[in-house]
């Protein structure tokens, strides 16, 4: 696909991934966190969602100091990464042209979402990073009857929501660098994400 064959001028030797970027993580999980897509020159790149870009290092940070992660970095598929107690993964699969999926990608990745989501049976907080995938995990909890509506659910930063018959959510701007450049979203705003996370996993 053109995406893996367009490359950054840093990576030009490198081999694309290229194909669907499958969730990674702790198949006994008490934390799911759910990104957007995977970036072009990043899990498109690495084949490891989150992985090889400058989201990925705010996110993999945050999840460290909080102790999610074995390490600070994640850089490739084979950099000794081991996270534990979260299972990471985007509600599309591939990376989209100019970062934006349409309608017809989130249907035909939606199923893949649906299973790991019912595979992983532990979960107690999902985390979703930006408003999109927000949207697609309210959409699935709509569609089965587990709530009525998704507009009774406001996102914002930081903002936690409780579901009856459902794991809580956290709503967090996404570690994009548009919103980590500008200030919108600080390591510290993040990290504060994943305490809130960690906090109530312990009180479960």
């Amino acid at each position: 696909m053109m995406i893996a064959q367009t490359k950054r001028r840093a990576f030009r030797d490198q081999v694309y991934w290229g194909r669907p970027v499958p969730g990674f993580g702790d198949p006994r999980a008490q934390l799911f966190v759910l990104g957007l897509a995977p970036a072009a020159h990043g899990g498109n790149r690495t084949g490891r969602v989150f992985t090889g870009d400058r989201s990925g290092d705010f996110l993999y940070r945050a999840l460290f100091e909080t102790g999610f992660a074995s390490q600070p970095e994640s850089v490739s598929r084979d950099d000794g990464m081991k996270v534990k107690g979260v299972y990471i993964a985007a509600a599309v699969r591939c990376a989209p042209p100019d970062n934006k999926p349409n309608p017809d990608e989130f249907r035909r990745c939606r199923p893949y979402l649906e299973r790991e989501l019912d595979l992983l049976k532990r979960i107690r907080v999902v985390v979703a990073l930006g408003r999109i995938a927000f949207d697609s995990y309210l959409g699935i909890l709509r569609d089965r009857g587990v709530i009525t509506r998704r507009s009774a659910f406001l996102f914002g930063h930081d903002v936690a929501h409780t579901i009856p018959n459902a794991p809580a959510l956290i709503s967090s701007y996404h570690p994009s660098q548009q919103n980590t450049s500008t200030g919108k979203l600080t390591a510290e705003m993040l990290r504060n994400v994943f305490a809130r996370a960690r906090a109530i996993i312990d009180k479960s």
